[in-house]
């Protein structure tokens, strides 16, 4: 006796094949708001540089926080996950800053 799965199915494989197409659309823009994100934070990074700031600007990123969250509420996304996924580029945001300041050193 053979048991025929779902996936077995064309309008399920179909089905799936959409959803998944979109998910690589919405990765690759995701992919690319992160690269224009990080060339902006290059040229912050970069005139903190020049002036003399600290990478770090822990009151904003304070605020990017909460304001990240309450957009991560208002879409129905997990805001603890909106301030991990945040916390995690502000990281590499910062290192990003720390490097360029020690370039220009």
């Amino acid at each position: 006796m053979t048991t025929k799965h779902t996936s077995d199915d064309p309008e399920v494989r179909a089905e799936l094949s959409r959803l998944r197409e979109s998910i690589d659309n919405i990765d690759a823009a995701v992919v690319h708001m992160l690269a224009e994100r990080f060339k902006c934070t290059q040229q912050v990074g970069h005139l903190k540089a020049n002036h003399h700031l600290p990478p770090a600007d822990p009151e904003r990123e304070a605020r990017q926080i909460a304001r990240l969250r309450q957009l991560a509420e208002n879409a129905k996304l997990d805001p603890a996950f909106a301030e991990k996924f945040l916390n995690f580029i502000i990281a590499e945001v910062i290192r990003h800053h720390e490097h360029i300041a020690n370039e220009k050193s």
